[in-house]
């Protein structure tokens, strides 16, 4: 949030400078690591955060996740602008930089903590969502999507080793063999998106 002016009236008065509105939404596509990457390029985009939400384990460790046994989905937490991004268009780039169509599976990645979810933490954000899956169903008959749509629930936030993982080892195997096309595609699918 660093780049928020701060105008010359808000100096003079003593006031503190307004921060942009935030508004957070969750989403688990596959591997946290990939959507990170991606929503890290997003302009708008104020902050993203690996976690694992809606599980019944209470602050699981990414090697209990790994088990399949807690139910959590590795997910990122998003915070953005809803003045600079729409949630629709935050929507529409998830669901086209992973595979919506594939249950409990992202390439290689398989389990149910790579499954495709949206966690929504208002009603409201709900109700866009169903509508851009519906634009989703419909681009990507006849193969059903399958994301499934319910409410943020136990979430906590990944290892500090996690975060950022893509930014920081971008030549590792897996970032430059299965991270970068996502990026890329991004890239060239978004381009009005993308953060200058």
């Amino acid at each position: 949030m660093s780049d928020v002016p701060v105008t010359a009236s808000h100096a003079a008065a003593g006031e503190p400078p307004r921060l942009p509105p935030t508004e957070q939404i969750t989403l688990g596509g596959g591997c946290f690591w990939c959507t990170e990457a991606v929503f890290l390029e997003v302009n708008g985009v104020l902050a993203v955060q690996s976690g694992y939400c809606n599980g019944h384990t209470l602050q699981p460790t990414y090697e209990d996740i790994c088990t399949g046994e807690t139910g959590h989905a590795e997910v990122v937490q998003i915070t953005f602008d809803p003045t600079r991004i729409a949630l629709a268009d935050l929507l529409r780039i998830f669901l086209a930089t992973h595979d919506p169509t594939t249950l409990n599976r992202q390439g290689a990645d398989a389990g149910t903590q790579y499954r495709s979810g949206i966690y929504w933490h208002h009603a409201g954000q709900a109700e866009v969502a169903r509508q851009v899956l519906a634009e989703a169903a419909a681009a990507f008959a006849p193969r059903k999507v399958v994301t499934e749509l319910v409410e943020r629930q136990n979430h906590s936030p990944a290892e500090a080793y996690h975060q950022r993982y893509f930014e920081l080892h971008p030549r590792q195997g897996y970032c430059a063999y299965v991270i970068a096309p996502k990026v890329a595609k991004f890239r060239e699918a978004f381009a009005a998106h993308r953060r200058t």
